[in-house]
């Protein structure tokens, strides 16, 4: 090869070297501008953007709200907040006098009516709740019962009848108390239907699978029923659920009041691609799990952690068991 060929050769192979590197910043800058473009919709989701207003749903009108799991927490929280809102409630959970002291309270603070149902959820919908349901104008449900594992168990060693109360609890009661309810809310053209799920049923959680899958299924499931009912008024979500106040997990109340002024507003993207994200810090951590490292990762972090949780709750039955013996 000539001297003239070889320099045409090299700006050849300096042309596909610039080319190549042009791709590859092209690439870049798309991946990051997505990213951006992403976090930059979250934040107006969960800081600006308006939600749906209650009175879309029977708000101040005469409308119920069903709330299961109403004795405590987070379901105890809607409840107060739905009344303030002047819904009538259907408060349902498993001890009498916690709802009848809710509901007592609620009465006298907000002036609303309201009911109450006790039963064990683990057994199934009874017959006459449905009755009871059907006389109502129910403007809202809120799915908030739900059963765990006692400690983080592999599958494999996990209580029969515990695995059977998880899916009894989590999944089977809250597909046939919504199927009630449907009907009702389609007949006004209006309903809100607030699925309380778990960050477990986004990132798998080994140690709680049952747990972590019923989850699962609840965020697909809400997904699925909210294109089905959209065209009818109604709107049907999944909500990741707290339990103790940190900065990611926040108390009832702000986190109740965050759900309720986001309805309708997806919260951003994140790795949960069928729920909303009403609350920032939920939003945030959400967004991370999406765009920082894989899935891969944040399983086996998860594993590590519910590891952790096992091991030392195996050492306080240890410990218990021994106390019990040398007394």
């Amino acid at each position: 090869m000539s001297v003239s060929e070889k320099v045409v050769q090299l700006f050849k192979d300096n042309d596909k070297a610039v080319i190549t590197a042009a791709l590859f910043a092209l690439v870049g800058a798309s991946v990051v501008t997505r990213r951006v473009f992403s976090l930059l919709k979250l934040l107006f989701d969960v800081y600006i953007r308006p939600g749906k207003s209650l009175k879309n749903f029977g708000a101040g009108r005469g409308a119920w709200a069903i709330i299961t799991g109403a004795s405590d927490g987070i379901g105890k929280e809607f409840a107060y907040q739905l009344a303030q809102a002047k819904f009538n409630l259907l408060l349902i959970s498993r001890t009498e006098s916690k709802l009848q002291a809710l509901a007592n309270e609620i009465e006298q603070k907000h002036n609303v009516e309201t009911r109450i149902y006790a039963m064990d959820f683990s057994k199934g919908i009874p017959e006459n709740l449905k009755e009871i349901i059907n006389q109502l104008d129910v403007g809202v449900l809120i799915n908030n019962v739900a059963t765990n594992h006692e400690i983080p168990t592999p599958f494999f060693l996990e209580n029969d009848q515990l695995i059977d109360n998880i899916v009894e609890v989590n999944i089977a009661s809250v597909l046939r108390i919504t199927k009630i309810v449907i009907p009702i809310m389609k007949a006004k053209n209006r309903g809100l239907i607030i699925n309380c799920g778990s960050f477990s049923g986004y990132v798998p959680s080994p140690y709680l699978s049952v747990y972590s899958g019923s989850k699962a299924f609840l965020s697909t499931w809400s997904a699925a029923i909210g294109m089905e009912l959209k065209s009818s008024g109604i709107t049907a979500t999944a909500m990741s659920k707290i339990r103790r106040a940190t900065w990611l997990i926040p108390y009832p109340k702000p986190y109740v009041k965050a759900v309720l002024s986001k309805i309708g507003v997806p919260g951003g993207a994140s790795a949960i691609p069928f729920g909303s994200n009403a609350y920032p810090s939920h939003a945030l951590v959400n967004w991370l799990i999406s765009y920082t490292f894989d899935m891969h990762f944040w399983l086996r972090r998860n594993f590590e952690h519910q590891t952790d949780i096992r091991n030392r709750a195996l050492r306080k039955r240890e410990r218990e068991a021994a106390a019990a013996k040398s007394q």
